[in-house]
Order: C-alpha cells, then sequence, then structure tokens
C-alpha cells in the first residue's frame, strides 16, 4: 500500500499549486482499497481537468497496476477540510 500511496503522490504533486496540502486516506472495504485524496479547494478543478479527462487518466494509471489479492484499487479526489 505504501508504494500505492507513492505512486498517486509522484502522479499529483507536480498538477497541483499546494503539495504540502495533499493527503491521502486508505479505507478498506469488501471489494476495494478506497484511496481518499484530498486536495486544496483550488487544486480539485487542475486535478479533474475539462470533461473529467485529468482525473480519468490518473485513474487509467493507478488502477492499471497489479496489486495482492482480490480487492480491486478505488482512487476518490475530495476536498481538504481545513482551507
Amino acid at each position: 500500500m505504501a508504494d500505492m500511496n507513492d505512486l498517486i503522490l509522484t502522479i499529483v504533486r507536480p498538477l497541483v499549486n499546494y503539495p504540502e496540502r495533499l493527503i491521502i486516506d486508505i479505507v478498506e472495504k469488501d471489494e476495494f482499497s478506497e484511496y481518499q485524496l484530498s486536495v486544496h479547494p483550488d487544486d480539485i478543478g487542475r486535478l479533474i481537468g475539462k470533461k473529467g479527462r485529468v482525473a480519468k487518466a490518473i485513474r487509467a494509471i493507478i488502477y492499471s497496476v497489479k496489486v495482492e489479492g482480490p480487492k480491486r484499487t478505488r482512487l476518490i479526489i475530495q476536498n481538504s477540510q481545513n482551507s
């Protein structure tokens, strides 16, 4: 899981204006390992992109990584609570 965190941060850090505000929480569900990426509110648009293209590209890379076990990976991009 630490490798997936590093991969997500490596992809996302260059795209945002506030890299120090990136927080990843891992939530284990029955079928998924859900990575909840919290970013500064000003960076949400940068990560989603026009028509969601940037978010789709990030997810395509992350979902293509082989993980052990039956669970799949899911990435959720959300606002950080502290602006």
